[in-house]
């Protein structure tokens, strides 16, 4: 009997199994292959996998990233700033948000953000 409300997954299913009688699925280049990322997938921690992954698949970085960028950025300035008190306030700021982001990260592994 078929159901009139189907979840994704039976949708998935049922396009996987035509691509396969079809012969479509055999003939993508990747078949049988294994999938590669190269995208930090490998890298990331089980639990936070899907998560990370919807987020770059949708293009959007994580606040971890956003946050690592901003301090390239203060690095950046600190090293070219000509005013030795601005290179030294700017390094202080940039220690800071390291220091920010480890723990960040460290909750991240652990589970606790």
């Amino acid at each position: 009997m078929d159901h009139p409300l189907k979840v994704t997954e039976d949708h998935i299913g049922e396009h996987l199994r035509e691509s396969e009688a079809s012969g479509e699925l055999r003939r993508a280049p990747s078949y049988g292959k294994p999938l590669h990322f190269n995208d930090g997938y490998d890298e990331t921690p089980p639990e936070l996998r899907m998560a990370m992954k919807v987020l770059h698949d949708a293009g959007v970085a994580p606040p971890e990233v956003e946050l690592m960028h901003r301090l390239a950025a203060l690095r950046r300035d600190a090293a070219s700033a000509t005013d030795a008190e601005q290179a030294r306030e700017l390094s202080r700021k940039a220690s800071d948000l390291e220091q920010l982001i480890k723990l960040r990260l460290e909750r991240l592994r652990s589970g606790t953000l």
